[in-house]
């Protein structure tokens, strides 16, 4: 699903971590293909061997629709197909499960006819029911979604309706933008296995983490092999999937994709530099001359730069104004919401974050302060003229002195208008030493300005826990990930209603006249088939983000690679948060 999610920032390195190939039983003999099968534009590859990808973060969830943390997308990714498939490289969309698409002449009714004789992994039909059944459960009101506001114009449902086995047709209420890749990249689920979740209420615990793999089914190129908590979730070919290559080879070429659970992104880098893995991800920017000068000494694998990223890193507080509904006590502390939701902190804390030394010490370099919702690298849609907030402790403390924050006693902390010391929580999840330096530079700099972080590293599900299910913390320091270049498929973040609305989500109505507006640009750019009027909309979009500052942001860095040489059919891509792996059904090992 293409909306932004919180992201662990850096994930994959791939390992080879067994050497007992019992593990990795034969796998099931294969269905028939389907008429047409989908022929992928990758060159003919040798099938077999194993991708090991480590993360220090376990999946919450299989559930693709339930979902909303890049943990549990690392995994289900590879299990679930879409109607229709978004090349990373031309940001095209191209052919999925749905062979063929149009729309009428009034831009609202839409038509995909299936390919004949698609089968799920566990070998029953997969047909145009379960595609109605897939968003009969996005539009179930009692299933959590964070991407409802993709599939939804003014508010409204699309009309989903079976034509015949193989045809179904869309109607929305009005004309949708972004149509063919919000509806074309819902992961669609199996009617025959989930129906049953659905009726009884507990399709949100379905797939979860505990289901046995039998129970797993999905229509992608891998399906659940084994998962185990803390260790590793292994995939394995699913020898139903619908795509073969120029040769008629069925995809995907690897016998098996892993996720190993490793402590941190030092341990990720070791490996790969030891020869033990095929390749990282995430290279750091500061670890690039290292990789470089260990490249050309072993000549086993290249360092790619592929320029700045989508990713954005930011920190924010929190700005909820409910009541914990079990102990009927505010959420936040009201005199630190006080601070929160004041538009003038907020910018001082902007000022006050030393985004050179970030660049320097961080990234040696190679990242860019970045002050926008988008970074540089969505140049369709980044905004002109946007405020900038460089580093400048003296405006960030005549900011706060507007609000009436101020060292009033002399003891070197800062103090509000009753006399409160200005102190706050600073969380950001484990295991990632970039973010780390980040999280403890912030923590500096706002000492050096008068306030008191208390700085406190979480796991990062426990933490995902907090933002999105009980809301017990006061700053956060993470980044967003996933999603698209479009603008809608930051609908879950910048409506007031969005479930990643993340300084005050899930809102019964807007909480500031700001949220309010963005609320009406969301939804206007959304059914707005005309760029330039969409463009201008969702630059006000931007221009509100930069200067009201929920979100504050700290840098881009440039994004690189390291890929062992022997592996083939790369297309990297900084548009897509997997830049290697995004496109592993058709990556295969070169036979020596």
């Amino acid at each position: 699903m293409k909306t932004s999610s919180l992201r662990l920032a850096s994930v994959a390195v791939a390992t080879l971590l067994f050497t007992d190939t019992s593990t990795f039983a034969a796998t099931p003999a294969q269905g028939p293909l389907p008429v047409p099968p989908l022929v992928a534009e990758c060159s003919p590859g040798v099938r077999g061997g194993r991708l090991v990808m480590s993360t220090f973060g376990d999946p919450k969830t299989f559930n693709p629709i339930a979902s909303n943390e890049g943990s549990s997308e690392d995994i289900y990714r590879f299990i679930f197909a879409s109607l229709l498939t978004l090349d990373m490289q031309t940001q095209k969309m191209l052919p999925g499960l749905a062979d063929k698409w149009s729309v009428a002449a009034d831009q609202k009714t839409w038509t995909f006819k299936l390919r004949q004789g698609l089968l799920w992994s566990d070998g029953k039909p997969l047909n145009a029911e379960d595609v109605v059944f897939t968003f009969k459960v996005i539009y179930d009101p009692d299933v959590p979604n964070p991407a409802i506001d993709l599939l939804k114009v003014d508010g409204k449902p699309f009309q989903v309706t079976k034509l015949d086995n193989l045809t179904v047709q869309f109607v929305t209420p009005e004309p949708c933008a972004p149509f063919e890749e919000n509806v074309g990249s819902i992961p669609i689920l199996p009617k025959h296995v989930l129906a049953k979740a659905l009726a009884e209420k507990k399709f949100v615990s379905a797939y979860g983490v505990d289901t046995p793999p039998e129970g797993l089914v999905g229509s992608g190129p891998f399906k659940l092999k084994q998962y185990k908590a803390g260790e590793f979730t292994l995939l394995e070919r699913n020898p139903n999937y619908f795509v073969v290559d120029k040769a008629g080879t069925r995809l995907p070429y690897l016998d098996n994709v892993m996720y190993q659970v490793v402590p941190d992104m030092n341990a990720m880098s070791l490996r790969f530099l030891k020869g033990e893995n095929d390749l990282h991800e995430f290279l750091r920017p500061d670890e690039v001359v290292r990789f470089k000068n260990e490249a050309t000494k072993t000549g086993r694998f290249q360092v790619q730069e592929l320029g700045i990223g989508l990713e954005r890193g930011f920190f924010w507080f929190n700005q909820n104004t409910n009541l914990n509904p079990k102990t009927g006590k505010p959420i936040v502390d009201p005199k630190k919401v006080a601070w929160f939701r004041n538009q003038k902190f907020r910018q001082a804390m902007a000022h006050a974050v030393d985004r050179p030394s970030i660049v320097k010490s961080v990234y040696a370099g190679r990242a860019q302060a970045n002050f926008g919702y988008i970074t540089a690298a969505n140049k369709k849609w980044l905004a002109p003229g946007l405020p900038e907030y460089p580093f400048d402790p003296a405006k960030a403390r005549a900011l706060l002195k507007e609000i009436g924050i101020m060292d009033r006693d002399g003891n070197g902390i800062l103090e509000d208008a009753q006399g409160n010391e200005i102190e706050f929580t600073f969380n950001t999840n484990t295991g990632n030493s970039s973010r780390d330096r980040i999280a403890v530079i912030v923590q500096a700099d706002l000492k050096k300005l008068g306030i008191k972080v208390n700085y406190q590293p979480i796991e990062f599900n426990t933490l995902i826990s907090r933002i999105n299910d009980t809301y017990e913390y006061e700053c956060v320091l993470l980044s967003l990930g996933g999603g698209s270049t479009d603008p809608s498929s930051s609908m879950n973040v910048l409506k007031s209603d969005g479930y990643t609305h993340e300084w005050f989500p899930k809102q019964k109505t807007p909480s500031t006249p700001w949220e309010a507006r963005m609320d009406q640009l969301m939804d206007e750019q959304h059914k707005t088939l005309d760029f330039t009027k969409r463009k201008a909309l969702f630059d006000e979009v931007q221009q509100i983000m930069s200067t009201q500052v929920p979100l504050i942001y700290t840098v881009s860095p440039i994004s690189y690679v390291a890929v062992r040489n022997d592996l083939g059919n790369l297309r990297p891509s900084v548009l897509s948060y997997y830049r290697i792996s995004w496109n592993a059904e058709e990556l295969y090992f070169k036979k020596k």
